[in-house]
């Protein structure tokens, strides 16, 4: 099964004495249209959110604030993204398992999706997600 890679994407930042502006334009800065915008936030020290899979679905994450570390699992090998400036994101394809732990206090993780949310859409399974990808 083939996917695009993940990586990270700088955005346009503007620097400004009054301070600084970056900003996002689905289709030219990220590789798809923006169905979904959702933001992870007050997440107590050592949890971790995401633990799954999408089937089709593809994601841009930013911290806003603050950091923490994006691992992602193609059903071979881990890869760390460590996400601390908001003028830099992380693109996560279909068919990637993700995690994202390592929290900073008051860190803001924004999530860009192309799809709106579909439970049909998750694969909840470590096992399971690895026999899909490696088929």
């Amino acid at each position: 099964m083939h996917t695009a890679n993940p990586h990270i994407i700088q955005l346009p930042k503007i620097i400004d004495p009054r301070g600084n502006l970056s900003f996002i334009e689905e289709e030219n800065h990220i590789p798809f249209n923006i169905a979904r915008t959702y933001w992870i936030y007050d997440v107590p020290g050592g949890e971790i959110r995401g633990g799954h899979a999408y089937k089709e679905l593809q994601e841009f994450i930013i911290a806003l604030s603050g950091s923490f570390d994006v691992i992602l699992h193609d059903g071979k090998e881990e890869i760390k993204y460590h996400l601390n400036r908001s003028y830099n994101g992380l693109f996560v394809p279909k068919m990637y398992w993700r995690s994202i732990e390592n929290f900073s206090t008051n860190s803001v993780a924004l999530v860009l999706s192309d799809d709106v949310y579909n439970v049909n859409e998750y694969i909840r399974d470590f096992e399971e997600f690895k026999k899909m990808r490696n088929s």
